[in-house]
């Protein structure tokens, strides 16, 4: 299995683009069109990762956490993210990402938290800021319309989550006058024309644009085809969850303590009883509102400063902050199921 076929199928599963915008998701290093026979799975590229993988190279890793996430100046190899990228390139380790993606899918590592500690009736909150999107509207005869779809889907248009070739349309009437020069396709040239056409509506990543505008031209019948470009919100991925707990306050710390294996957590605690609880992966302080709005009682997440605590305490909502890593813990032990799924032998070296 190639590369390029491996995180094929892994994108049916985490659907990158439910990403957080801020996130760096995807292949990292290595050569798309490369053979794979070994995989493994780790929770972040380490030196000491590094060094294993140096010592007994797999073809590819899978991390939780991005091995690249700010912009790397030189790939020397050494003791930093580039370093380590080059040093695994010169071994023909390929790093690819899976994140904030993981986090939101269905069965990822907020589901995953979510059940381990024991919550039931579980939906989810806090879409997080997803990627830059656009909308393309425009209005086509109806027995061109396949081909213009056709064409804007191949763009790059029409995408969402694992869904192709999405679009709306409705019908309308559309007038023009055709001026001295024109050759208009319908209508006749010195009058006003009304034609039935179909408004078609088509998202598409924003850095898709110029491709979809130009396949829009190129498909539509229409000399000057009318068109509107809207900067949207996307569909985002949704990184919290929220369900019912069975229990009081202290069984909830108990709990957490034993089944994520914190050694120690920090705790804000607020009088009253805890029927709904809020779980973030890795770091949640800034979804504390829509934690409480989602109707928990208490937040299960990590990373929370103190004035954190004291903003989730002013809104309602108790605290428990288990750790970074400790929350991300059970979902770890799903992505290596899942890349361990898709095909090629997976070693297991974390």
């Amino acid at each position: 299995m190639q590369l390029s076929e491996f995180l094929k199928r892994m994108a049916r599963e985490t659907v990158p683009d439910r990403a957080a915008s801020w996130d760096a998701v995807g292949i990292q290093v290595g050569d798309l069109t490369a053979e794979l026979t070994t995989v493994t799975a780790v929770h972040e590229v380490t030196e000491e990762i590094t060094a294993k993988l140096e010592a007994h190279p797999v073809d590819l890793v899978v991390s939780y956490h991005p091995l690249l996430f700010r912009p790397v100046r030189r790939l020397v190899p050494g003791r930093s993210p580039g370093g380590r990228a080059t040093r695994l390139l010169v071994s023909r380790v390929a790093v690819a990402v899976t994140h904030t993606d993981f986090d939101a899918m269905p069965g990822g590592t907020a589901d995953a938290l979510a059940e381990e500690i024991g919550l039931k009736d579980i939906t989810v909150f806090g879409p997080m800021a997803g990627r830059d999107t656009v909308k393309m509207v425009t209005f086509v005869p109806e027995k061109d319309l396949d081909r213009v779809v056709t064409a804007l889907a191949e763009a790059g248009a029409g995408v969402i989550g694992n869904y192709r070739g999405c679009s709306y349309r409705s019908t309308g009437e559309g007038s023009f006058f055709a001026g001295e020069g024109t050759t208009p396709v319908k209508g006749q040239v010195g009058q006003l024309n009304l034609e039935t056409e179909t408004r078609l509506e088509m998202i598409a990543p924003a850095q898709a644009r110029s491709a979809v505008m130009a396949a829009l031209v190129s498909a539509h019948p229409y000399e000057e085809p009318a068109f509107d470009v809207y900067e949207v919100e996307s569909n985002h991925g949704f990184v919290g969850r929220v369900g019912a707990w069975q229990g009081d306050w202290q069984q909830l710390v108990s709990v957490v303590m034993e089944r994520l294996g914190s050694e120690g957590v920090r705790v804000a605690p607020l009088d009253g009883e805890v029927s709904a609880v809020a779980v973030v992966p890795g770091s949640g302080s800034s979804l504390i509102a829509a934690a409480r709005a989602s109707g928990a009682d208490a937040l299960v997440t990590g990373d929370m400063s103190h004035h954190a605590m004291v903003e989730a305490n002013d809104a309602g909502l108790a605290v428990i902050d288990a750790g970074h890593a400790p929350t991300e813990k059970p979902g770890m032990r799903r992505l290596r199921r899942l890349v361990a799924d898709i095909g090629p032998e997976y070693v297991d070296i974390e």
